[in-house]
């Protein structure tokens, strides 16, 4: 980590306060050991017991990245859980994503579900998040995959979402670090303010229905599997590229070449920030990196000035406007999300009364 968040506190180790408090977690957060096999195993029982008379135990997202192409493969082919597997199609999907999608469904022959967004509506909606300058660009993308997930779960009738976010690899969160895409108040607000057609059929889920799906109907129970095991990115993708010949694509989650455009140059350039300094720090927490090898890899460029020119001029082209216009947005001066309409209160409010209730009932049974 560096200093460029100031919420990141730095001790006289050199020890950042985001590593400590993941450091913290992880006893409660990561079980690669016998402890982690009897949790897997007591979740692969309730889910197929609660799975008995339906079409499927649960529901998994399939990206084409490694985690998700992971956990199919871990909860399919070892576990012998009937997955329906989904994926939205944003517009951005990666050639070898693509491939490594097909060659896990076939492969592991499970059935698959995708949800294709009207381009006309993402690119609209994403070249008006360029122009509010907000930090999280990566909002259009996933609260359509959230909205989605949560409909289709409903339409399917499947209780359990199997997540590929894991402890190993994504442990490290900053404080006030970015923005939940799951607000879609805030999506309306920019889209109505810098958009120039309407939002027909793109997936938008406002806070009731949310509320509704979490915590009225609780129509999903997210489990991270990936947690219960020694899960260790490299591994995962010798053994993926042995079975199902998967393909790599890059950095972490390059698998969107929108999302590899939003961490390799408009979060460097705009705000300053290199995102790889999270995945990095998140592997020496778990012991799957050294200090020295993450500063030694941090030293070099996200990518070439080459690079930067290529997915630059493949964006905009994409998007609709030149390059040259593509840079002009990325180059404004940065807005803060609280500068456009959004329902954050609500979400931290219901946040608040969860974690509540939580340590209520922990207390309750100690």
């Amino acid at each position: 980590m560096d200093d460029s968040n100031p919420a990141i506190q730095f001790d006289e180790r050199g020890q950042c306060n985001c590593c400590r408090d993941a450091l913290a977690r992880r006893p409660s957060e990561w079980w690669p050991g016998p402890e982690g096999e009897m949790r897997m195993a007591q979740l692969v029982e309730h889910l197929k017991e609660r799975g008995k008379g339906q079409t499927y135990d649960a529901m998994i997202g399939l990206s084409g990245g490694i985690d998700s192409a992971y956990l199919a493969h871990l909860a399919s082919r070892q576990h012998g859980l009937r997955l329906l597997a989904v994926h939205v199609d944003g517009g951005w999907n990666s050639e070898p994503a693509v491939a490594n999608i097909e060659s896990i469904v076939r492969g592991l022959d499970i059935d698959f579900h995708t949800h294709v967004i009207e381009w006309h509506e993402m690119r609209d909606l994403q070249v008006a998040f360029l122009k509010a300058a907000v930090l999280n660009q990566d909002m259009p993308q996933d609260h359509a995959f959230f909205a989605t997930l949560y409909r289709t779960a409903a339409r399917f009738g499947i209780r359990d979402f199997l997540s590929g976010v894991n402890f190993a690899s994504e442990s490290i969160v900053p404080p006030n670090f970015g923005y939940p895409s799951i607000d879609g108040r805030h999506i309306r607000a920019i889209h109505n303010l810098f958009g120039k057609s309407s939002l027909e059929s793109y997936p938008i889920m406002g806070v009731w229905e949310y509320l509704w799906m979490t915590r009225a109907r609780r129509q999903l129970t997210i489990h991270r599997p990936l947690n219960f095991i020694q899960y260790d990115k490299q591994s995962a993708q010798a053994q993926l590229k042995t079975i199902y010949g998967w393909r790599d694509y890059g950095g972490k989650h390059s698998e969107s070449r929108f999302t590899k455009f939003y961490q390799d140059i408009y979060l460097p350039r705009k705000f300053g920030f290199d995102k790889r300094r999270l995945h990095l720090s998140s592997l020496i927490v778990a012991g799957q990196m050294t200090r020295e090898a993450a500063l030694a890899e941090l030293s070099e460029p996200p990518i070439t000035e080459q690079q930067i020119k290529r997915d630059i001029k493949f964006v905009a082209k994409k998007l609709g406007v030149t390059p040259t216009e593509l840079i002009e947005l990325v180059d404004a001066p940065a807005r803060q999300h609280a500068d456009y309409p959004n329902n954050l209160h609500l979400f931290n409010a219901s946040r608040d009364l969860k974690t509540l209730l939580r340590a209520s009932f922990t207390r309750g049974k100690q």
